[in-house]
């Protein structure tokens, strides 16, 4: 039955598109479970978005490296219980839905150092996901990350226009029919 409803309202998404971004309402409607917990913000939120971060090889990135794209940011630590737990389901939904329109982006707060992060990411199977490093916290305090995880979705010109705090099932029904009327509707 759950299916069949969110079947419904991604239609209904669908169907009445005009080149627009998804209207918050319509898109709160597709919450079920916990993306119950994803809040959806009444007008884009600006953010740092070209502060400077590292990959693991230390190459220099900025979250604006994604503009064009709907960005799913993933905050977290090697050390988070909740993270070890979510980071699969991040994996997953980037490697069913990234690409060309979305990707799946996962920010290491604080001291991760580079063998850790790529032994975490062993143990959980994850292989997809893109991992930046902030080791001093300068984004996650400029965007008032508050506790591990926190999720937050970026639209097509990197503005913040959903949060959500805890972990969730990023690789469910529910989370898939949201980030699939994200794409739909913004141009993907």
């Amino acid at each position: 039955m759950r299916w069949f409803r969110l079947a419904i309202l991604y239609t209904a998404l669908a169907l009445s598109a005009n080149g627009a971004a998804a209207d918050t309402a319509d898109l709160a409607g597709l919450r079920q479970g916990s993306m119950m917990k994803l809040n959806f913000h009444d007008s884009p939120q600006e953010i740092p978005a070209d502060m400077a971060l590292t990959d693991l090889d230390g190459a220099e990135a900025r979250l604006s490296d994604y503009a064009g794209n709907i960005v799913l940011v993933n905050f977290w630590a090697t050390w988070c219980a909740p993270c070890r737990k979510e980071m699969p389901m991040l994996d997953a939904l980037q490697a069913d839905l990234g690409g060309d329109g979305f990707e799946v982006v996962t920010v290491a707060v604080g001291r991760n150092p580079v063998p850790g992060i790529r032994r975490f990411f062993s143990e959980v199977g994850v292989s997809h996901v893109r991992a930046l490093r902030d080791p001093k916290q300068a984004l996650a305090r400029q965007m008032a990350v508050l506790g591990l995880p926190i999720t937050v979705i970026l639209d097509r010109e990197g503005r913040e226009i959903a949060r959500l705090r805890g972990d969730a099932d990023w690789n469910g029904e529910s989370a898939r029919a949201i980030i699939r009327a994200l794409t739909d509707e913004s141009g993907a």
